[in-house]
C-alpha cells in the first residue's frame, strides 16, 4: 500500500485527518503546502491525494491541474477539501480533475468511507492494465503507453506485444511467435517477425530495445525490468 497525501494548511485539521486515517491502517504524508506534496510526489507516487483548495501559495485547483498534466502523475485519484459555503470551488475541482470532494466540517468516518470507495473504483479500473516500468498495457481498450504518452501500434504490433509480455518469464521461439500472431507455419526464412519486432522497438521508444531482446538463435524475449538478461 503506497501513501495517502493530505494537503491542509490549517494543522488541527491536518493532524486530525492523519491520525484517523492511519488509525484507519492508512500511510499518511501530510504537507502545509502544494509545492512541498508536489515535490514528494515526484520520488513517490502516492495512492491517494487529498487537497484543501485554499492554501498558502499555491492553491489546491492548480495543484490538481498539474497533477492531471503530468504523465506519471495523472491518474491519482483525488479528493478536494472545500469550504460549506463555496459552491463553486467544488465544481471547478471537479471541472480540473478532483474525483469527489467532500466539505467542511467534515467527520472522518465520512472521509474514510470516501477514500475505500475511489480506491475501490480506481483498483476496478485498472485491475487488467499490466505495467513495466514506463510501459502500461491496457488489454480492453488496446492501448499502450509509454511514459504516459500514447504508443501508436498496429494490431500486429499489439499482438506481439501483449504475447510477449505475458510469456515475460521464459524466452519464445520465433516459430512460435508466427504460429500464435499469424496462425500458420512458414515454409523458410520470412522477415515479418522481425520487420514487425523493429518496428515494435521504435514505436516503444528509448525502452523498446531495453524491453524486448533478441536471444540469439532461439527467439525473444520480454524484460520487465531493465537489467535484465
Amino acid at each position: 500500500m503506497g501513501y495517502i497525501y493530505i494537503i491542509e494548511d490549517d494543522e488541527s485539521i491536518r493532524e486530525l485527518v492523519k491520525i484517523a486515517l492511519e488509525g484507519f491502517g492508512y500511510k499518511i504524508r501530510a504537507y502545509e503546502t502544494a509545492e512541498s506534496a508536489l515535490e514528494d510526489m515526484g520520488e513517490e507516487k502516492p495512492e491517494l491525494a487529498i487537497f484543501d483548495i485554499m492554501l498558502p501559495g499555491m492553491d489546491g485547483i492548480s495543484a490538481i491541474k498539474i497533477i492531471r498534466q503530468d504523465p506519471i502523475l495523472k491518474d491519482i485519484p483525488i479528493i478536494c477539501l472545500t469550504a460549506k459555503d463555496k459552491e463553486i470551488d467544488k465544481v471547478v475541482g471537479l471541472d480540473v480533475g478532483a474525483d469527489d470532494y467532500i466539505t467542511k466540517p467534515f467527520g472522518v468516518l465520512e472521509l474514510g468511507a470516501r477514500i475505500r470507495s475511489l480506491l475501490r473504483r480506481y483498483e476496478k479500473d485498472h485491475e487488467d492494465i499490466m505495467t513495466a516500468g514506463p510501459i502500461t498495457i491496457n488489454p480492453q481498450t488496446r492501448e499502450v503507453h509509454v511514459n504516459g504518452n500514447l504508443a501508436q501500434l498496429t494490431y500486429k504490433e499489439f499482438e506481439l506485444l501483449l504475447y510477449l509480455f505475458e510469456n515475460s518469464s521464459r524466452v519464445i521461439s520465433r516459430d512460435e511467435l508466427l504460429n500464435e500472431i499469424w496462425g500458420y507455419e512458414y515454409d523458410g526464412e520470412s522477415r515479418t517477425l522481425d520487420i514487425h519486432i523493429g518496428g515494435l522497438r521504435q514505436k516503444l521508444g528509448s525502452v523498446g530495445p531495453e524491453c524486448i531482446k533478441t536471444i540469439r538463435s532461439v527467439g525473444y524475449r520480454f524484460v520487465k525490468k531493465q537489467g535484465e538478461v
